[in-house]
């Protein structure tokens, strides 16, 4: 599988992708276009990097459907919480404020409301984008988390582990808790789903053929368990593009793209800066012709 450089630098970004970096120090959001040019940070807030609030000033961003905000999570009043931001790095508000972590957060496709996992017991909660009207939809006696909203809204994908064990699987279940149900069934470890734009697949991670840890699509029938692309080494984070034809995924503190359909992977970061947690900005503003 050929493997592309890193995009330019000194390109004005659109943006296409936000993703998590450390090359300040503290974890925050970054932007890059979808070549990796026009790499930047969203916000100039200095942070001392030596606490763990100043360390994890930002992390897993998640786009509002129209593009013009980001949740992420962050641990700046000392347990994780929910916030939000305009997706130019201004306007910062938290959504949460509890002594547990928040985390995950994921918007509906209306904008109208946010799912994000709660740390403890391991929850699955919704709330309004306002951060108001928070109530947990997920199995109290199991530990489930990194909720992924489809893009119809009918659905919520998740990872619940099997009380006992380290199994986690892919599971489903209706925005107002109903209808869970296992998508997967590996017997392994499967990490942060993520939904195709036409939400008939969910690309996951899994260690489901071995010690290495592979991307993956299934139908939401829970058929047609397909491997994203032969790897070495460990993929984390898989993020489907706008428009279907792309996964970003990290592998070793870079960013990665693959063209599916047995495209190139194109390598969109240096390993140097340990960038991790792409996310597709789902309505990017068109280039000027």
């Amino acid at each position: 599988m050929a493997i592309a450089g890193c995009g330019g630098g000194d390109v004005e970004a659109r943006p296409d992708l936000a993703f998590v970096s450390t090359r300040d120090g503290d974890y925050s959001i970054y932007e890059m276009n979808a070549d990796g040019g026009g790499q930047g940070r969203l916000t100039g807030a200095e942070m001392d990097a030596s606490t763990p609030e100043g360390l994890f000033f930002q992390v897993e961003p998640a786009w509002s459907p129209d593009g013009t905000k980001i949740a992420f999570s962050s641990r700046r009043s000392g347990s994780f919480d929910i916030y939000v931001m305009n997706a130019d790095g201004t306007g910062t508000k938290p959504l949460t404020s509890t002594k547990e972590d928040d985390s995950h957060p994921t918007w509906s496709p209306e904008g109208d409301r946010i799912t994000f996992a709660r740390d403890g017991p391991g929850d699955i909660y919704v709330m309004k984008a306002d951060g108001s009207g928070a109530r947990r939809i997920s199995d109290p006696r199991v530990q489930e988390a990194e909720p992924a909203w489809s893009p119809d809204g009918d659905w919520i994908a998740y990872i619940r582990r099997t009380p006992g064990t380290s199994v986690r699987e892919v599971w489903l279940v209706r925005p107002d808790g109903s209808e869970r149900h296992a998508l997967t069934s590996g017997g392994a470890k499967a990490y942060t789903p993520a939904w195709s734009p036409d939400g008939t697949r969910i690309v996951f991670t899994s260690d489901q053929d071995g010690e290495v840890f592979e991307l993956y699509t299934l139908g939401i029938d829970g058929k047609g368990l397909r491997s994203v692309t032969p790897t070495a080494g460990d993929l984390f984070e898989p993020a489907w593009s706008p428009d279907g034809s792309k996964i970003a995924f990290s592998e070793g503190g870079s960013i990665f793209a693959i063209e599916l359909g047995g495209g190139d992977v194109e390598k969109l970061t240096d390993n140097e800066n340990n960038d991790s947690s792409p996310v597709w900005n789902p309505s990017p503003p068109k280039e000027e012709e």
